[in-house]
């Protein structure tokens, strides 16, 4: 079946180890998720099996290095190759993270945090804005963790991606894992902030497993090595059923299972997308 005729559903991240159950998997709805930093070459085997891949499946390409929050413009270079990989595998969304990882041409290698300011606004609405020039496409924008108050925000986070939706006309990637462990960390409403999101504007939801920090009792970390928590999963329950059903995926980075094992997992998100589908029809 060619994967222009499956409606995305519930995903999973494509994992190297994992390519050939990918391939033959029929699993309905099935689609994967890959950094497409990692397959921006010209030629080689990884490109060649993520095309196997995508002649099967919907792909989704979800970039860490644009650093649309950064001081300086997204690299040139860098769009130029990513422009050319969506148009050789024609993901049917690509995304990116509010935050920034580059600065006066050094890279860091983490998503650091955004200061939610005017001026941080406009910044990101201008880079925004030239990514989706150069894509020609409109990319979604996934709201990040946190794990330290900030004293210099002027905006809720759900305001601030609600006016960059507003501004430029992208989407939202919502990580419901995010939500969890900013609101554990830092002391926001998980409820409140995932009530507060524009459901029109959602275009992917992410689910992840977290991990409590070694050294600080209490610190939940993003770390994507477990599988997805139960109050991650209430969370995201109650958010389909707001806004109907979503392309979701299921994150695994560390710590990786056999395929069968996240097949399952990616089992439970599907369950949940058709029951919001099916209320969705009703309605």
């Amino acid at each position: 079946m060619s994967a222009d005729c499956v409606q995305p559903g519930a995903g999973l991240g494509l994992k190297p180890q994992h390519f050939g159950q990918a391939l033959e998997c029929a699993e309905p709805g099935l689609w994967f998720e890959v950094h497409p930093e990692n397959y921006m070459m010209d030629g080689g085997p990884r490109p060649a099996w993520l095309e196997a891949v995508r002649s099967r499946h919907p792909l989704s390409l979800h970039g860490v290095s644009l650093s649309l929050a950064g001081p300086d413009a997204p690299d040139e270079a860098h769009l130029k190759r990513l422009a050319q990989l969506a148009a050789r595998m024609q993901p049917f969304l690509i995304s990116e993270h509010l935050a920034w990882s580059r600065a006066g041409g050094r890279y860091f290698p983490d998503l650091l945090p955004v200061p939610r300011t005017g001026e941080m606004l406009r910044t990101v609405a201008a880079n925004i804005a030239r990514t989706q020039d150069v894509l020609k496409r409109r990319i979604a924008l996934e709201n990040p963790s946190h794990y330290l108050r900030m004293d210099t925000h002027t905006w809720s986070e759900p305001d601030f991606l609600a006016e960059l939706v507003r501004r430029t006309g992208c989407g939202l990637l919502v990580d419901v894992n995010n939500v969890h462990v900013s609101a554990a960390n830092v002391g926001v409403d998980a409820q409140a902030y995932l009530d507060a999101l524009p459901a029109d504007a959602i275009l992917e939801i992410h689910l992840a497993g977290h991990s409590s920090d070694a050294n600080l009792p209490g610190l939940l970390v993003d770390s994507h090595d477990a599988a997805v928590a139960a109050p991650v999963w209430a969370l995201y329950r109650r958010l389909t059923e707001r806004i109907g059903s979503r392309p979701t995926l299921i994150e695994r980075d560390g710590n990786v299972p056999e395929f069968g094992e996240l097949l399952a997992e990616r089992g439970i998100a599907q369950d949940l997308l058709t029951r919001a589908a099916a209320t969705e029809a009703v309605s």
